[in-house]
């Protein structure tokens, strides 16, 4: 790693790897199979009991059906069985209650007194070290706070905006330069959503490259519930590396300041291990979401030609596509919370120390809340979706997601390529439920 000595530039996982540093949400391993189930309910998880005030408690039922590559493949037939039967399930595949109705997960994101972040066991904590996402206030805010305004509207507007428009451009130009048939994830949105996050964090010593793979290494230990020493070893090198260039820049940035996430860090009182822990989970979710939004975004309105029309002819609705397609297709589509006491949820009892996992992909798709919810359709009736997560937990790259996606990379797009279509010849694929995205999407235009 080298910095540039006078450059001015600035700046919410359990897959596989393909040979070149790809995601590989198709062919998941065998995660989470192995972990010991600490809180499982009862064998038959329907028994009853009853509070004092005589209303009747029954225990999660045990979802042994659901499997993890049944999960990646399509997870949603699953989520609408389990939505049907009950808000909350004991799954033993992968070793927590996992919650699916929206009333449930808004319960969730708005108690975090009952429903902690800073999960026991952690394997974001061990890949990442102990971020922002899982602590909880007044530890959390603490972190939070220390971001400033770098990623607030105002300062995407003044500064962010028009280095998207350069990085859109430059992929864009190398999108058209492969030609018809190139991979729209791998030769364009990855790329231009890995450069965007390398100029945000302040990473001047490190590659559009470097970001993909340490993303995706890490994300993969994240979800290393199979104990893989493999999946451990590159998780631990790629975090080993972060170190080393976060290391290597905060002095520098201390002496040529800009508007990048660790020039600001560089200049507080925040500790080592904070700022290292904290910017591991901004490469991890500030990459994977843009990404994913984008791809899922473009690919629904390839499949949805009118709506596609209707939008082209009012540029505003960019912004709402982006939203229907967040809702569609959560692009984290669940994270984890571990209850603090005995409670209840939605009529289904949860000791305390429970393993929870809160799954946003199940809670955008409930019909009590979204008319035929299955449907992606940027003409719904406006309602809020879950997708970026709540309370003080509320994904704090929200707005740089819509803005780098929806009012610069889509409209461009589709003014710069006439035509764009799927390859009807190579099927465009999606996988992943924890994450979730276009894995394959070949197109072809003109």
């Amino acid at each position: 790693m080298s910095i540039p000595g006078t450059q001015d530039t600035a700046a919410c996982p359990f897959t596989g790897e393909q040979p070149d540093g790809q995601a590989d949400r198709s062919a998941p391993s065998a995660t989470f199979s192995t972990t010991p189930a600490v809180h499982a309910p009862s064998a038959a998880g329907v028994s009853d009991s009853s509070t004092t005030e005589g209303t009747s408690i029954r225990e999660a039922p045990v979802a042994d059906w659901v499997t993890i590559p049944d999960l990646y493949r399509d997870p949603f037939p699953i989520y609408r069985r389990m939505r049907e039967e009950a808000p909350v399930h004991w799954v033993p595949a992968v070793n927590r209650y996992m919650v699916t109705s929206y009333a449930a997960c808004h319960t969730i994101e708005q108690d975090a007194e009952t429903y902690s972040a800073n999960e026991t066991d952690s394997l974001m904590k061990r890949a990442m070290g102990h971020s922002m996402l899982r602590k909880d206030d007044p530890e959390h805010k603490v972190d939070r706070d220390s971001y400033g305004t770098t990623l607030r509207p105002g300062a995407i507007k003044k500064h962010w905006n028009e280095i998207f428009e350069s990085n859109n451009a430059t992929y864009l130009d190398e999108l058209v330069a492969k030609g018809p048939g190139a991979d729209f994830v791998w030769d364009y949105a990855a790329p231009y959503a890995a450069e965007n996050l390398r100029l945000i964090c302040g990473f001047h010593n490190a590659t559009q490259q470097d970001m993909q793979r340490w993303s995706q290494t890490m994300i993969d230990g994240t979800g290393n519930y199979a104990d893989d020493p493999e999946v451990w070893a590159k998780s631990a090198a790629s975090s080993a590396e972060v170190d080393a260039a976060i290391d290597e820049m905060l002095p520098y940035l201390r002496e040529h300041p800009d508007a990048s996430l660790l020039s600001g860090l560089a200049s507080l009182p925040i500790p080592l291990e904070a700022i290292r822990a904290n910017l591991k989970m901004t490469i991890g979710g500030g990459l994977n979401e843009p990404r994913d939004v984008l791809a899922t975004t473009v690919w629904a309105l390839l499949n949805h030609p009118d709506q596609l029309a209707s939008i082209q002819g009012e540029l505003k609705l960019y912004a709402t596509a982006f939203e229907e397609s967040v809702r569609w297709v959560a692009p984290i589509g669940m994270y984890p919370r571990q209850t603090t006491r005995d409670t209840e949820l939605e009529g289904v009892h949860l000791a305390e120390g429970s393993r929870v996992g809160v799954v946003l992909g199940a809670a955008n798709r409930d019909p009590a809340v979204f008319a035929d919810p299955e449907t992606f359709n940027i003409h719904r009736p406006k309602k809020p979706h879950l997708g970026f997560g709540g309370g003080a937990h509320f994904c704090a790259g929200t707005w740089v997601a819509r803005a780098q996606v929806a009012q610069i990379a889509m409209p461009a797009l589709f003014d710069r390529l006439p035509g764009l279509r799927l390859d009807p010849d190579h099927e465009a694929v999606d996988a992943g439920w924890v994450f979730r995205g276009l894995t394959r999407m070949p197109v072809l235009w003109g």
